[in-house]
């Protein structure tokens, strides 16, 4: 089966011999991954109540917004 790669829109096989898959290369899964830590990519929603302790306990404020917070 073919998909599209979700970076390059690239078409490649889905199988075990593409380790990157669903990307077409080590490349287009990087840059994946370097949206989601520069929170060029997010899910929306509120925090679960587990995570909202956990940034508590490591001194963050989970009612900062993103976009407020410094880097």
């Amino acid at each position: 089966m073919k998909v599209a790669c979700p970076t390059c829109q690239k078409e490649s096989e889905w199988n075990s011999d593409n380790s990157f898959r669903p990307f077409c290369c080590e490349r287009c899964k990087l840059i994946d991954l370097g949206e989601w830590a520069n929170e060029s990519k997010t899910i929306p929603g509120q925090p679960s109540f587990e995570a909202a302790e956990s940034i508590e306990d490591l001194g963050g404020d989970p009612g900062i917004a993103p976009e407020d917070r410094l880097h």
